[in-house]
């Protein structure tokens, strides 16, 4: 059972963490004393097998199960459902997360599925917060009219991207997904800009957390400093830049220890414009 100040781990109390949610079940949640604290989330992650569902999240199959396929990156994977569930749509994927034994589940999830989806999955060991993937790539620089042939014996790539930058994966995403992962509110503005660099034009920005909302249910969630309304990420964007596409609380149906319970998840799905 979670705990205000931490639950136990090996004998050891872990700072903010509550507890878990398994298959839909609310048995607790972080504080915003572990914001983002790497050993906090490793010690929670190895402290049992299989801390979530193995579920995809379901705003990401709402929002993404129209999209087409193309090059993903999933920040704050966690154990890789929403990465794998992507893979098996042809999506080429790049899984970020700094717990070490959650990245380790994924990568054993994946074998299960077969040796084509597993090959689409890229996994990365990363805190999305210094992580010098989220650093927005330069614009790409046309090729001088005068000499067409420029940059082709350098590697250039489509775009005009040099091609010995990269291996598998773009420093642009068609889609860039980040589900439930809470900052706080002064950290807020720099993460969104961090997501929002990466996204290639045409290309989707989809953010979840739990509602504000939900903190009058008096069910475990983040500390309201760390949850914000789907309404005020999107105010954070560049009209010019972006079109937003939802900006709701949306509800979803969850098992708590009283029975069913419904949360509200504030979605953001905005399109990076293409001019």
């Amino acid at each position: 059972m979670g705990v205000r100040g931490g639950v136990a781990v090996g004998g050891r109390r872990v700072p903010g963490i509550l507890g878990v949610m398994v298959d839909g079940a609310l048995t607790g949640a972080m504080s915003e004393t572990a914001e983002m604290d790497e050993v906090a989330w490793e010690r929670w992650y190895a402290s049992r097998e299989g801390m979530w569902s193995g579920r995809p999240n379901s705003q990401l199959v709402v929002e993404a199960g129209g999209l087409a396929p193309g090059r993903a990156l999933d920040v704050g994977c966690g154990e890789g459902a929403d990465a794998l569930w992507l893979a098996e749509r042809g999506w080429q994927v790049l899984a970020v997360d700094f717990s070490a034994s959650a990245l380790r589940r994924g990568k054993a999830q994946a074998v299960t599925l077969g040796r084509e989806v597993a090959a689409r999955v890229m996994w990365m060991r990363a805190d999305a917060m210094t992580w010098a993937g989220l650093n927005a790539p330069p614009e790409p620089s046309p090729t001088p009219a005068s000499n067409p042939g420029a940059g082709a014996g350098a590697g250039a790539g489509s775009g005009g991207r040099a091609a010995g930058r990269l291996s598998r994966f773009e420093t642009r995403f068609d889609l860039v997904s980040a589900q439930f992962l809470h900052v706080a509110a002064q950290r807020r503005p720099a993460m969104l800009a961090r997501l929002c660099g990466v996204v290639a034009p045409g290309g989707s920005l989809l953010v979840v957390g739990h509602d504000p909302a939900d903190l009058a249910l008096g069910i475990p969630r983040p500390e309201a400093g760390m949850l914000c309304e789907a309404r005020e990420l999107a105010g954070l964007l560049d009209p010019a830049v972006w079109e937003v596409l939802v900006a709701q609380s949306r509800p979803r149906t969850v098992t708590g220890p009283g029975g069913e319970i419904v949360v509200r998840d504030a979605v953001l799905h905005a399109r990076r414009r293409t001019s």
